[in-house]
């Protein structure tokens, strides 16, 4: 029995479609002419670095996500400040008492 070889990109791109895109192994395995075994297989040999590349993603996003909600109660606060009255001046300016 031959085996046949495929090139990395061909390889790659199979993947692709499994992992990003979601097409089943089957139906690309079909479509492109190799044995779903070989498939998953290459989807299997990939897993590691994705699984790394997106826990690598997950930190990041919750780190950004703590940074914005840090950065939304600063705003807040300062907003509140802002939206408390000073009792400084009057309500009215034609209240003003006037020193004579």
């Amino acid at each position: 029995m031959s085996s046949q070889r495929f090139a990395p990109e061909f390889k790659e791109e199979a993947v692709r479609q499994v992992v990003e895109r979601g097409y089943s192994v089957p139906d690309v395995a079909a479509r492109l002419g190799v044995s779903a075994h070989s498939l998953y297989k290459w989807v299997k040999a990939v897993s590691p670095d994705r699984s790394e590349q997106q826990s690598k993603e997950l930190l990041e996003a919750r780190s950004e996500i703590l940074r914005l909600r840090a950065e939304m109660r600063r705003v807040e606060e300062e907003r509140d400040l802002l939206k408390k009255p000073r009792g400084t001046l009057p309500g009215n300016p034609s209240e003003v008492p006037l020193h004579e």
